[in-house]
Protein backbone atom coordinates (compact mmCIF):
# COMPACT_ATOMS: atom_id res chain seq x y z
CA UNK A 1 0.00 0.00 0.00
CA UNK A 2 1.26 3.28 -1.20
CA UNK A 3 1.32 6.49 1.35
CA UNK A 4 -0.26 9.80 0.55
CA UNK A 5 2.71 11.74 -0.40
CA UNK A 6 1.42 14.27 1.89
CA UNK A 7 0.89 12.11 4.95
CA UNK A 8 3.67 11.88 7.78
CA UNK A 9 5.19 8.99 8.25
CA UNK A 10 7.22 7.24 11.32
CA UNK A 11 10.34 9.62 11.90
CA UNK A 12 12.80 6.57 13.77
CA UNK A 13 14.67 6.26 10.78
CA UNK A 14 13.04 2.51 10.07
CA UNK A 15 11.36 1.18 6.81
CA UNK A 16 7.34 1.80 6.87
CA UNK A 17 4.80 2.89 4.32
CA UNK A 18 6.04 3.82 0.69
CA UNK A 19 5.98 7.34 0.37
CA UNK A 20 6.22 7.74 -2.87
CA UNK A 21 3.60 8.33 -5.91
CA UNK A 22 2.70 4.83 -7.00
CA UNK A 23 0.36 6.27 -9.25
CA UNK A 24 2.87 6.97 -11.77
CA UNK A 25 3.46 3.36 -12.41
CA UNK A 26 2.58 2.80 -16.28
CA UNK A 27 1.47 -0.49 -17.65
CA UNK A 28 3.43 -3.19 -19.40
CA UNK A 29 6.48 -5.08 -18.20
CA UNK A 30 9.70 -3.88 -16.49
CA UNK A 31 11.08 -3.89 -19.72
CA UNK A 32 8.81 -2.15 -22.02
CA UNK A 33 8.20 0.58 -19.35
CA UNK A 34 12.23 0.66 -19.43
CA UNK A 35 12.47 1.16 -22.83
CA UNK A 36 9.97 3.62 -23.05
CA UNK A 37 11.56 5.73 -20.29
CA UNK A 38 14.94 5.24 -22.64
CA UNK A 39 13.00 6.84 -25.16
CA UNK A 40 11.61 9.95 -23.60
CA UNK A 41 15.27 10.73 -22.08
CA UNK A 42 16.68 10.20 -25.74
CA UNK A 43 13.88 12.19 -26.99
CA UNK A 44 14.75 14.75 -24.42
CA UNK A 45 18.55 14.98 -24.98
CA UNK A 46 17.92 15.26 -29.25
CA UNK A 47 15.42 18.31 -27.88
CA UNK A 48 17.66 19.89 -25.70
CA UNK A 49 21.16 19.31 -28.60
CA UNK A 50 18.08 21.25 -30.82
CA UNK A 51 17.25 23.91 -28.99
CA UNK A 52 20.92 24.61 -27.89
CA UNK A 53 22.31 24.35 -31.35
CA UNK A 54 19.52 26.99 -32.55
CA UNK A 55 20.48 29.38 -29.61
CA UNK A 56 23.94 29.32 -29.86
CA UNK A 57 23.64 29.96 -34.04
CA UNK A 58 21.86 33.49 -32.69
CA UNK A 59 23.97 34.24 -29.07
CA UNK A 60 27.13 33.96 -31.40
CA UNK A 61 26.42 36.78 -33.46
CA UNK A 62 25.48 38.94 -30.67
CA UNK A 63 27.65 38.04 -28.07
CA UNK A 64 31.77 37.41 -28.16
CA UNK A 65 33.35 34.63 -27.25
CA UNK A 66 35.09 36.04 -23.88
CA UNK A 67 31.12 36.41 -22.85
CA UNK A 68 30.70 32.35 -23.47
CA UNK A 69 34.15 31.97 -21.99
CA UNK A 70 33.80 33.67 -18.62
CA UNK A 71 30.03 32.00 -18.36
CA UNK A 72 30.94 28.70 -19.41
CA UNK A 73 33.93 28.87 -16.40
CA UNK A 74 31.60 30.31 -13.79
CA UNK A 75 29.07 27.58 -14.58
CA UNK A 76 32.05 25.12 -14.16
CA UNK A 77 32.65 26.09 -10.77
CA UNK A 78 29.16 24.92 -10.23
CA UNK A 79 29.17 21.79 -11.70
CA UNK A 80 32.52 21.25 -10.34
CA UNK A 81 31.86 21.58 -6.54
CA UNK A 82 28.51 19.74 -7.11
CA UNK A 83 30.42 16.79 -8.46
CA UNK A 84 32.58 16.69 -5.83
CA UNK A 85 29.76 16.82 -3.15
CA UNK A 86 27.35 14.63 -5.04
CA UNK A 87 26.42 11.48 -3.02
CA UNK A 88 23.55 9.89 -4.40
CA UNK A 89 20.52 10.65 -2.82
CA UNK A 90 18.45 10.08 -5.47
CA UNK A 91 19.89 6.76 -6.19
CA UNK A 92 19.42 5.44 -2.58
CA UNK A 93 15.76 6.89 -2.73
CA UNK A 94 15.53 4.56 -6.04
CA UNK A 95 17.14 1.29 -5.04
CA UNK A 96 15.71 1.29 -1.51
CA UNK A 97 12.03 -1.36 -2.33
CA UNK A 98 9.79 0.88 0.11
CA UNK A 99 11.19 4.36 1.14
CA UNK A 100 9.44 6.13 3.69
CA UNK A 101 8.44 9.78 4.43
CA UNK A 102 11.74 10.13 6.65
CA UNK A 103 14.06 8.76 4.07
CA UNK A 104 12.31 10.96 1.43
CA UNK A 105 12.92 14.04 3.84
CA UNK A 106 16.66 13.02 4.43
CA UNK A 107 17.23 12.75 0.98
CA UNK A 108 15.62 16.88 0.44
CA UNK A 109 17.71 17.91 3.89
CA UNK A 110 20.90 16.12 2.58
CA UNK A 111 20.68 18.40 -0.63
CA UNK A 112 19.67 21.22 0.78
CA UNK A 113 22.67 21.21 2.52
CA UNK A 114 24.54 20.15 -0.62
CA UNK A 115 23.41 22.90 -2.38
CA UNK A 116 23.91 25.44 0.14
CA UNK A 117 27.73 24.69 0.73
CA UNK A 118 28.49 24.44 -2.85
CA UNK A 119 26.68 27.98 -3.13
CA UNK A 120 28.90 29.07 0.22
CA UNK A 121 32.02 27.81 -1.15
CA UNK A 122 31.52 29.95 -4.12
CA UNK A 123 30.13 33.58 -2.60
CA UNK A 124 33.65 32.53 -0.34
CA UNK A 125 35.87 31.91 -3.13
CA UNK A 126 34.45 34.16 -6.00
CA UNK A 127 37.06 36.97 -5.56
CA UNK A 128 40.00 34.71 -5.26
CA UNK A 129 39.49 32.97 -7.73
CA UNK A 130 39.18 36.05 -9.72
CA UNK A 131 42.05 37.17 -8.69
CA UNK A 132 43.57 33.58 -9.59
CA UNK A 133 42.45 33.89 -13.46
CA UNK A 134 43.21 37.45 -13.47
CA UNK A 135 39.56 38.32 -14.59
CA UNK A 136 37.79 40.76 -12.16
CA UNK A 137 34.66 40.37 -14.19
CA UNK A 138 34.52 36.73 -13.17
CA UNK A 139 33.72 37.49 -9.09
CA UNK A 140 30.26 38.80 -9.83
CA UNK A 141 29.31 36.50 -12.46
CA UNK A 142 30.14 33.65 -9.16
CA UNK A 143 28.62 35.09 -6.87
CA UNK A 144 25.41 35.09 -9.42
CA UNK A 145 25.49 31.30 -10.55
CA UNK A 146 25.96 30.09 -7.25
CA UNK A 147 22.13 31.33 -6.61
CA UNK A 148 21.85 28.27 -9.62
CA UNK A 149 22.71 25.65 -6.63
CA UNK A 150 21.20 27.46 -3.91
CA UNK A 151 17.39 27.05 -5.98
CA UNK A 152 18.59 23.68 -7.70
CA UNK A 153 19.01 22.90 -3.52
CA UNK A 154 15.48 23.40 -2.93
CA UNK A 155 14.27 20.93 -5.56
CA UNK A 156 11.21 18.53 -4.21
CA UNK A 157 12.58 15.50 -3.71
CA UNK A 158 9.11 14.04 -4.08
CA UNK A 159 10.11 14.10 -8.80
CA UNK A 160 12.59 11.56 -7.62
CA UNK A 161 9.61 9.10 -8.23
CA UNK A 162 9.11 10.17 -11.63
CA UNK A 163 12.34 8.22 -12.58
CA UNK A 164 11.38 5.59 -9.82
CA UNK A 165 8.61 4.61 -11.26
CA UNK A 166 9.96 4.59 -15.02
CA UNK A 167 7.59 7.65 -15.45
CA UNK A 168 10.16 9.61 -17.61
CA UNK A 169 7.06 11.53 -19.30
CA UNK A 170 6.75 13.56 -16.88
CA UNK A 171 10.57 13.89 -16.39
CA UNK A 172 10.43 15.31 -19.94
CA UNK A 173 8.05 17.99 -19.01
CA UNK A 174 10.22 19.08 -16.31
CA UNK A 175 13.44 19.87 -18.21
CA UNK A 176 11.88 21.15 -21.57
CA UNK A 177 9.99 23.63 -20.25
CA UNK A 178 12.65 25.63 -18.15
CA UNK A 179 15.08 24.97 -20.98
CA UNK A 180 12.67 26.63 -23.70
CA UNK A 181 12.15 29.34 -21.18
CA UNK A 182 15.69 30.27 -20.76
CA UNK A 183 16.03 30.05 -24.42
CA UNK A 184 13.62 32.55 -24.91
CA UNK A 185 14.82 34.68 -22.58
CA UNK A 186 18.49 33.98 -23.07
CA UNK A 187 18.21 35.57 -26.91
CA UNK A 188 15.56 38.43 -26.11
CA UNK A 189 18.41 39.83 -23.32
CA UNK A 190 20.92 39.24 -25.55
CA UNK A 191 19.72 41.24 -28.28
CA UNK A 192 18.91 44.20 -25.34
CA UNK A 193 22.17 43.91 -23.12
CA UNK A 194 24.65 42.46 -25.50
CA UNK A 195 25.85 41.32 -22.68
CA UNK A 196 27.35 37.65 -20.67
CA UNK A 197 24.63 38.58 -18.06
CA UNK A 198 22.06 37.75 -20.79
CA UNK A 199 23.58 33.95 -20.13
CA UNK A 200 23.78 34.20 -16.42
CA UNK A 201 19.68 35.45 -16.08
CA UNK A 202 18.53 32.76 -18.85
CA UNK A 203 20.33 30.25 -16.35
CA UNK A 204 19.46 31.26 -13.19
CA UNK A 205 15.24 31.80 -14.60
CA UNK A 206 15.93 28.06 -15.83
CA UNK A 207 16.60 26.62 -12.32
CA UNK A 208 13.75 28.69 -10.59
CA UNK A 209 11.30 27.56 -13.02
CA UNK A 210 12.78 24.00 -12.35
CA UNK A 211 12.73 24.11 -8.42
CA UNK A 212 8.61 25.95 -9.28
CA UNK A 213 7.79 23.28 -11.34
CA UNK A 214 8.94 20.24 -8.96
CA UNK A 215 6.61 21.27 -6.83
CA UNK A 216 3.59 21.84 -9.68
CA UNK A 217 4.23 18.26 -10.85
CA UNK A 218 4.21 16.13 -7.41
CA UNK A 219 2.07 16.69 -4.64
CA UNK A 220 4.96 15.45 -1.94
CA UNK A 221 5.89 18.54 0.64
CA UNK A 222 9.48 17.75 2.12
CA UNK A 223 10.40 18.69 5.25
CA UNK A 224 13.92 19.26 7.04
CA UNK A 225 14.95 15.66 8.63
CA UNK A 226 17.99 13.49 9.36
CA UNK A 227 16.35 11.16 10.87
CA UNK A 228 16.93 8.55 7.96
CA UNK A 229 20.64 8.96 7.44
CA UNK A 230 22.32 6.00 8.91
CA UNK A 231 20.03 4.71 5.93
CA UNK A 232 21.85 6.41 3.31
CA UNK A 233 25.12 6.70 4.42
CA UNK A 234 26.79 3.48 3.25
CA UNK A 235 25.56 4.02 -0.10
CA UNK A 236 26.47 7.40 -0.25
CA UNK A 237 29.81 7.19 1.04
CA UNK A 238 30.38 5.11 -1.80
CA UNK A 239 28.74 6.88 -4.32
CA UNK A 240 30.98 10.32 -3.69
CA UNK A 241 33.99 7.82 -3.17
CA UNK A 242 33.22 6.49 -6.69
CA UNK A 243 32.38 9.82 -8.12
CA UNK A 244 36.06 11.19 -6.79
CA UNK A 245 37.78 8.47 -8.96
CA UNK A 246 35.58 9.35 -11.88
CA UNK A 247 36.62 13.35 -11.39
CA UNK A 248 40.51 12.30 -11.04
CA UNK A 249 39.66 9.66 -14.58
CA UNK A 250 38.96 12.78 -16.55
CA UNK A 251 40.49 15.42 -15.15
CA UNK A 252 43.89 13.81 -15.09
CA UNK A 253 44.10 12.62 -18.55
CA UNK A 254 43.78 16.64 -19.43
CA UNK A 255 45.93 17.39 -17.11
CA UNK A 256 48.45 14.85 -17.96
CA UNK A 257 48.32 16.00 -21.93
CA UNK A 258 48.48 19.81 -20.93
CA UNK A 259 51.24 18.96 -19.42
CA UNK A 260 52.87 17.60 -21.12
CA UNK A 261 51.41 18.51 -24.80
CA UNK A 262 49.85 22.21 -24.06
CA UNK A 263 46.27 23.55 -24.10
CA UNK A 264 46.38 23.13 -27.77
CA UNK A 265 46.36 19.49 -26.74
CA UNK A 266 43.58 19.70 -24.63
CA UNK A 267 41.19 20.81 -26.82
CA UNK A 268 41.79 18.65 -29.79
CA UNK A 269 41.65 15.83 -27.28
CA UNK A 270 38.51 17.07 -26.19
CA UNK A 271 36.66 16.94 -28.77
CA UNK A 272 38.30 13.52 -30.65
CA UNK A 273 36.86 12.28 -26.98
CA UNK A 274 33.18 13.77 -27.00
CA UNK A 275 32.54 12.84 -30.34
CA UNK A 276 33.74 9.37 -29.91
CA UNK A 277 31.35 9.33 -26.56
CA UNK A 278 28.44 10.45 -28.27
CA UNK A 279 26.64 6.67 -28.35
CA UNK A 280 27.27 6.65 -24.62
CA UNK A 281 25.48 10.18 -23.87
CA UNK A 282 23.05 10.39 -26.34
CA UNK A 283 21.61 6.37 -26.37
CA UNK A 284 23.17 3.99 -23.81
CA UNK A 285 23.57 6.68 -20.83
CA UNK A 286 19.77 7.40 -21.60
CA UNK A 287 19.38 3.77 -21.45
CA UNK A 288 21.23 3.22 -18.35
CA UNK A 289 19.22 5.84 -16.66
CA UNK A 290 15.56 4.25 -17.36
CA UNK A 291 17.65 0.99 -16.30
CA UNK A 292 18.51 1.92 -13.12
CA UNK A 293 15.11 2.46 -12.22
CA UNK A 294 13.85 -1.07 -13.88
CA UNK A 295 16.74 -2.83 -12.13
CA UNK A 296 15.43 -1.67 -8.90
CA UNK A 297 12.06 -2.66 -9.26
CA UNK A 298 13.63 -5.76 -10.38
CA UNK A 299 15.56 -6.39 -6.62
CA UNK A 300 12.54 -5.25 -4.92
CA UNK A 301 10.76 -8.13 -6.37
CA UNK A 302 13.47 -10.69 -5.45
CA UNK A 303 14.26 -10.58 -9.19
CA UNK A 304 18.11 -11.14 -9.50
CA UNK A 305 17.52 -8.76 -12.93
CA UNK A 306 19.46 -11.51 -15.09
CA UNK A 307 16.49 -11.79 -17.73
CA UNK A 308 16.31 -7.86 -18.05
CA UNK A 309 19.76 -7.74 -18.53
CA UNK A 310 19.98 -9.96 -21.39
CA UNK A 311 16.87 -8.37 -22.97
CA UNK A 312 18.33 -5.03 -22.61
CA UNK A 313 22.01 -5.53 -23.14
CA UNK A 314 20.66 -7.44 -26.25
CA UNK A 315 18.46 -4.81 -27.73
CA UNK A 316 20.91 -1.87 -27.18
CA UNK A 317 23.92 -3.79 -28.78
CA UNK A 318 21.68 -3.64 -31.58
CA UNK A 319 21.63 -0.01 -31.68
CA UNK A 320 24.87 1.37 -30.01
CA UNK A 321 27.27 -1.06 -31.54
CA UNK A 322 26.70 -0.17 -35.40
CA UNK A 323 26.27 3.63 -33.87
CA UNK A 324 29.99 3.19 -32.59
CA UNK A 325 31.79 1.61 -34.81
CA UNK A 326 30.13 4.35 -37.53
CA UNK A 327 31.42 7.04 -36.00
CA UNK A 328 34.98 5.34 -35.69
CA UNK A 329 34.43 4.32 -39.19
CA UNK A 330 33.72 7.24 -40.97
CA UNK A 331 35.79 9.97 -38.31
CA UNK A 332 37.78 11.54 -40.99
CA UNK A 333 34.80 13.01 -42.79
CA UNK A 334 32.74 13.73 -39.72
CA UNK A 335 35.83 15.79 -38.24
CA UNK A 336 36.49 17.62 -41.87
CA UNK A 337 32.71 18.69 -42.26
CA UNK A 338 31.67 19.40 -38.95
CA UNK A 339 34.76 21.05 -37.34
CA UNK A 340 37.27 21.99 -40.16
CA UNK A 341 40.37 21.11 -41.04
CA UNK A 342 42.10 22.79 -37.94
CA UNK A 343 40.59 19.52 -35.88
CA UNK A 344 41.81 17.02 -38.26
CA UNK A 345 44.05 16.03 -34.97
CA UNK A 346 41.39 14.87 -33.45
CA UNK A 347 40.60 11.70 -36.06
CA UNK A 348 43.28 9.16 -35.07
CA UNK A 349 41.35 9.57 -31.31
CA UNK A 350 37.97 9.57 -32.31
CA UNK A 351 39.13 6.42 -34.52
CA UNK A 352 40.54 4.41 -31.54
CA UNK A 353 38.27 5.03 -28.93
CA UNK A 354 35.25 5.29 -30.98
CA UNK A 355 36.03 1.48 -30.92
CA UNK A 356 36.20 0.74 -27.10
CA UNK A 357 33.62 3.39 -26.77
CA UNK A 358 31.09 0.93 -29.53
CA UNK A 359 31.23 -1.96 -27.03
CA UNK A 360 30.64 0.45 -23.95
CA UNK A 361 26.92 -0.53 -23.45
CA UNK A 362 28.46 -4.05 -21.33
CA UNK A 363 30.15 -2.28 -18.84
CA UNK A 364 27.96 0.76 -18.28
CA UNK A 365 24.68 -1.90 -18.14
CA UNK A 366 26.79 -3.78 -15.49
CA UNK A 367 28.06 -0.65 -13.91
CA UNK A 368 23.98 -0.05 -13.39
CA UNK A 369 23.82 -3.61 -11.75
CA UNK A 370 26.53 -2.84 -9.48
CA UNK A 371 24.79 0.72 -8.30
CA UNK A 372 21.25 -0.47 -7.67
CA UNK A 373 22.54 -3.90 -5.82
CA UNK A 374 25.22 -1.94 -3.76
CA UNK A 375 28.07 -3.78 -4.76
CA UNK A 376 29.98 -0.24 -4.22
CA UNK A 377 33.18 -1.45 -3.08
CA UNK A 378 34.17 -3.50 -6.25
CA UNK A 379 32.91 -1.04 -8.40
CA UNK A 380 35.39 1.41 -6.45
CA UNK A 381 38.40 -1.35 -6.45
CA UNK A 382 38.22 -1.47 -10.60
CA UNK A 383 37.72 1.98 -10.88
CA UNK A 384 40.48 3.03 -8.99
CA UNK A 385 42.48 0.63 -10.83
CA UNK A 386 41.50 1.65 -14.08
CA UNK A 387 42.13 5.28 -13.52
CA UNK A 388 45.83 4.61 -12.00
CA UNK A 389 46.77 2.02 -14.97
CA UNK A 390 45.17 4.28 -17.42
CA UNK A 391 47.10 7.82 -16.17
CA UNK A 392 50.51 5.21 -15.89
CA UNK A 393 49.61 4.59 -19.57
CA UNK A 394 49.30 8.41 -21.14
CA UNK A 395 52.51 9.22 -19.03
CA UNK A 396 54.07 6.45 -20.82
CA UNK A 397 52.70 6.48 -24.21
CA UNK A 398 52.01 10.29 -24.70
CA UNK A 399 55.98 11.32 -25.03
CA UNK A 400 55.88 8.13 -28.03
CA UNK A 401 53.07 8.56 -29.97
CA UNK A 402 51.73 12.15 -29.03
CA UNK A 403 47.83 11.72 -28.57
CA UNK A 404 47.28 8.85 -30.51
CA UNK A 405 48.81 7.40 -27.71
CA UNK A 406 46.72 8.67 -25.09
CA UNK A 407 43.45 6.98 -27.12
CA UNK A 408 45.26 3.94 -27.09
CA UNK A 409 45.50 4.00 -23.12
CA UNK A 410 42.01 4.37 -23.27
CA UNK A 411 41.00 2.11 -25.27
CA UNK A 412 42.65 -0.38 -23.56
CA UNK A 413 41.81 0.31 -20.23
CA UNK A 414 37.88 0.58 -20.84
CA UNK A 415 38.33 -2.49 -22.85
CA UNK A 416 39.31 -4.34 -19.94
CA UNK A 417 37.06 -2.49 -17.72
CA UNK A 418 33.93 -3.17 -19.47
CA UNK A 419 35.28 -6.98 -19.82
CA UNK A 420 35.51 -7.04 -16.11
CA UNK A 421 32.37 -5.54 -15.71
CA UNK A 422 30.29 -7.65 -17.85
CA UNK A 423 32.43 -11.01 -16.22
CA UNK A 424 31.46 -10.35 -12.59
CA UNK A 425 27.63 -9.36 -13.24
CA UNK A 426 27.73 -12.63 -15.34
CA UNK A 427 29.03 -14.54 -12.67
CA UNK A 428 26.82 -12.77 -9.45
CA UNK A 429 23.63 -12.90 -11.48
CA UNK A 430 24.42 -16.59 -12.08
CA UNK A 431 24.34 -16.44 -15.72
CA UNK A 432 26.93 -17.57 -18.35
CA UNK A 433 29.13 -15.99 -21.08
CA UNK A 434 27.88 -17.79 -23.63
CA UNK A 435 23.89 -17.91 -22.11
CA UNK A 436 24.99 -13.31 -23.12
CA UNK A 437 27.02 -14.48 -26.23
CA UNK A 438 24.13 -16.43 -27.42
CA UNK A 439 21.89 -12.75 -27.26
CA UNK A 440 24.26 -10.65 -29.21
CA UNK A 441 26.35 -12.85 -31.47
CA UNK A 442 24.06 -11.71 -34.90
CA UNK A 443 24.77 -8.15 -33.90
CA UNK A 444 28.45 -8.36 -33.42
CA UNK A 445 27.91 -10.34 -36.66
CA UNK A 446 26.21 -7.40 -38.73
CA UNK A 447 28.33 -5.22 -37.29
CA UNK A 448 31.75 -7.01 -38.30
CA UNK A 449 30.32 -7.60 -41.88
CA UNK A 450 29.51 -3.94 -42.08
CA UNK A 451 33.04 -2.29 -41.20
CA UNK A 452 34.52 -4.95 -43.44
CA UNK A 453 32.71 -4.15 -46.75
CA UNK A 454 32.96 -0.05 -45.82
CA UNK A 455 37.02 -0.72 -45.28
CA UNK A 456 37.01 -2.70 -48.51
CA UNK A 457 35.29 -0.07 -50.43
CA UNK A 458 37.88 2.34 -48.81
CA UNK A 459 34.79 4.22 -47.24
CA UNK A 460 35.73 3.45 -43.34
CA UNK A 461 38.94 4.13 -41.67
CA UNK A 462 40.30 6.00 -44.47
CA UNK A 463 42.14 9.05 -43.72
CA UNK A 464 42.33 10.49 -47.69
CA UNK A 465 41.88 14.12 -47.64
CA UNK A 466 39.62 15.74 -49.99
CA UNK A 467 37.52 19.25 -50.33
CA UNK A 468 34.59 19.19 -48.15
CA UNK A 469 32.13 18.74 -51.23
CA UNK A 470 33.93 15.14 -51.73
CA UNK A 471 34.05 14.02 -47.95
CA UNK A 472 30.33 14.40 -48.15
CA UNK A 473 29.74 12.44 -50.68
CA UNK A 474 32.37 9.93 -48.66
CA UNK A 475 30.25 10.26 -45.86
CA UNK A 476 26.83 9.86 -47.34
CA UNK A 477 28.07 6.62 -49.07
CA UNK A 478 29.21 5.42 -45.75
CA UNK A 479 26.44 5.60 -44.01
CA UNK A 480 23.84 4.52 -46.45
CA UNK A 481 25.93 1.70 -46.89
CA UNK A 482 26.72 0.76 -43.75
CA UNK A 483 22.98 1.15 -42.68
CA UNK A 484 22.01 -1.06 -45.37
CA UNK A 485 24.41 -3.83 -45.21
CA UNK A 486 24.05 -3.82 -41.16
CA UNK A 487 20.57 -3.68 -41.25
CA UNK A 488 20.39 -6.83 -44.18
CA UNK A 489 23.01 -8.92 -42.16
CA UNK A 490 21.05 -8.37 -39.17
CA UNK A 491 17.62 -9.52 -40.19
CA UNK A 492 19.56 -12.20 -42.59
CA UNK A 493 21.16 -13.85 -39.87
CA UNK A 494 17.73 -13.80 -37.27
CA UNK A 495 16.07 -15.48 -39.66
CA UNK A 496 18.61 -17.97 -40.76
CA UNK A 497 18.13 -18.87 -37.27
CA UNK A 498 14.45 -19.61 -36.82
CA UNK A 499 13.45 -16.54 -36.06
CA UNK A 500 14.23 -16.77 -32.00
CA UNK A 501 12.79 -14.77 -29.01
CA UNK A 502 15.14 -12.19 -28.62
CA UNK A 503 16.87 -8.21 -29.71
CA UNK A 504 15.29 -8.65 -32.57
CA UNK A 505 12.04 -9.68 -31.92
CA UNK A 506 11.60 -6.76 -29.05
CA UNK A 507 12.91 -4.40 -30.88
CA UNK A 508 9.54 -5.43 -33.80
CA UNK A 509 7.53 -5.62 -30.58
CA UNK A 510 8.06 -1.66 -29.19
CA UNK A 511 7.74 -0.77 -33.18
CA UNK A 512 4.56 -2.26 -33.18
CA UNK A 513 3.14 -1.61 -30.10
CA UNK A 514 4.04 2.25 -30.91
CA UNK A 515 2.21 2.66 -34.13
CA UNK A 516 -0.58 1.08 -32.66
CA UNK A 517 -0.48 3.70 -29.96
CA UNK A 518 -0.27 6.33 -33.14
CA UNK A 519 -3.08 5.06 -34.73
CA UNK A 520 -5.14 5.11 -31.33
CA UNK A 521 -4.04 8.76 -31.25
CA UNK A 522 -5.27 9.19 -34.60
CA UNK A 523 -8.76 7.47 -34.29
CA UNK A 524 -11.69 10.09 -33.08
CA UNK A 525 -12.99 10.20 -30.04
Amino acid sequence: MTADPGSAGPRDGTASQDAGLASLAGEGSILSRTARGAGWVIGWRFCTRFIGLFSTLILVRLLTPADFGIVALATSFVQGFGQLCEVGVEDAIIRDPHPDRALYDTGFTINLIRGFGVALVLLIGAFPIAALFHNPNLAPVLLAVAGISALGAMENIGVVDFRRFIAFDREFVLKIIPRIVQTAIGITLSFILRSYWALIIALLTNQAITTMMTYRLHPYRPRLSLVAWRRMAGYSAWIWVNNLVSQLNSNGTNFIIGKMLGVGAVGIFGLGNEIAGLPNTELVGPLCRSAFSGFAHARADDDNGASLLLRLLALMTIIALPAGLGLSLTAYPIVQLGFGKNWIGAVPLLQIIGIANAFSIFGMISGVVFSVRAWMKALFKLGAAVTLTRLGLIIVLLPVYGLPGAAIAIALTDIVNQLVLIVVTVHRLDLSLGTVLGRIWRSIAAAALMTALLVTLHLGWSDEPGTDRWQAIHLGAAVMIGAISYTASLIGLWLLAGRPEGAERDLLDFLRAMLRRIETRRLPA
